[in-house]
C-alpha cells in the first residue's frame, strides 16, 4: 500500500448538459478554472473532455490542443485526455485525440453497453489506440468497465508489449448500467483480477460514488472523482463544484493515512516523460 493517494478530477464528460448542471465547466476559461482550484484541493491528474462553443461533447483537435496548451500553462497537473469522446464519435476522430500531445489518455478495453447507448471498443481500435500512445510516448490509463475488459487488458499487454513509461495504471469504473455495480465486492473481484504489478484508481458513477471512494481506499486503491461521473453531494444536494468532490476525497484519503499525492509524485508514478 502505497504512502500517498493519486486524486484524479473527471470535471466535464460528455454526457450531462450545461442546463442540468450550471456547475458543469464547459468553456476553456472555466476549465482552467476548476484544474486550478482541484489542484490545490489535492488532484494529481485531469482526464479532459472538451465543448464546443454550444456546450455540446467535441474532439475538435484545436480546441484539444488549446485545452492542453492551456491546462499545462495554468497548473502543474498531468493531463489526460479521453479518447472515448462521446458514444457518436468516429474511431478516427478518437484516435486523432493523441495529436494533441497530453502526458496520457484513456484506453478502454472493450465495448460495454453504457445506459441506452453502447460505447464501441473493438479490438482492432484498441490495439491500433495502444501502438499509437507508444509512438507518441503517452501513457494510457485502462479504463475497465468490466471482468471481460480486465481479461482484454491481460491480453493486449502479452500480445504488444508494455506501455510508455512501463507502469500499467487503471481505471475501474463502477455502476455504469451495464458494466460492473458499484460495490465492495465488484471491486475486490476486478482488483485480484488485474495484471500483477499494476496499480488502479476506482470510479464510482452516480450514486455509487461515494461506496466505490471508501472501498478503493480500504483496498489500497486510488480515487476518480469529478462531475464526469457524479452531479449529486449528498441526498437532494448537487455537486457545487468539482473541487468539492476533490476536497472530500483528500479528506478521506488523509483519514486513511494515504494523503493526496502531489503532481510532481503523480507523473512520477506513472511513466509520465519528462519535460
Amino acid at each position: 500500500m502505497g504512502a500517498t493517494t493519486l486524486i484524479t478530477v473527471a470535471p466535464t464528460g460528455a454526457e450531462s448538459a450545461k442546463a442540468d448542471a450550471p456547475a458543469l465547466p464547459v468553456t476553456l476559461d472555466e476549465l482552467v478554472g476548476t484544474a486550478r482550484e482541484c489542484e490545490a484541493a489535492g488532484a494529481g491528474v485531469i482526464h479532459v473532455h472538451v465543448r464546443d462553443e454550444r456546450a455540446r461533447p467535441t474532439l475538435d483537435p484545436v480546441r484539444l490542443r488549446d485545452t492542453v496548451q492551456a491546462l499545462r500553462e495554468a497548473t502543474g497537473l498531468v493531463i489526460q485526455l479521453s479518447t472515448g469522446g462521446a458514444v457518436t464519435d468516429s474511431y478516427a476522430d478518437r484516435l486523432r485525440v493523441l495529436d494533441a500531445a497530453p502526458d496520457g489518455c484513456s484506453l478502454t478495453c472493450g465495448t460495454v453497453n453504457f445506459g441506452d447507448d453502447v460505447f464501441m471498443n473493438p479490438w482492432p481500435f484498441m490495439v491500433e489506440l495502444y501502438e499509437r500512445t507508444r509512438e507518441l510516448e503517452i501513457v494510457p490509463e485502462f479504463e475497465l468497465f468490466d471482468l471481460g475488459q480486465v481479461a482484454a487488458l491481460h491480453r493486449l499487454l502479452a500480445e504488444c508489449g508494455p506501455p510508455y513509461g512501463g507502469r500499467v495504471h487503471c481505471d475501474l469504473v463502477l455502476g455504469v448500467p451495464g458494466g460492473m455495480p458499484g460495490d465492495a465486492r465488484s471491486l475486490v473481484a476486478a482488483v485480484q483480477a488485474l495484471p500483477a504489478g499494476a496499480t488502479w484508481s476506482a470510479t464510482g458513477v452516480g450514486r455509487t460514488s461515494v461506496p466505490v471512494l471508501f472501498a478503493a481506499l480500504s483496498a489500497g486503491g486510488h480515487l476518480r472523482v469529478g462531475m464526469e461521473d457524479t452531479l449529486t453531494f449528498a441526498r437532494g444536494r448537487p455537486v457545487r463544484s468539482n473541487a468539492e468532490l476533490v476536497e472530500r476525497a483528500a479528506a478521506l484519503a488523509g483519514l486513511a493515512q494515504r494523503p493526496p499525492m502531489p503532481p510532481a509524485e503523480a507523473r512520477e508514478f506513472l511513466g509520465v516523460r519528462k519535460g
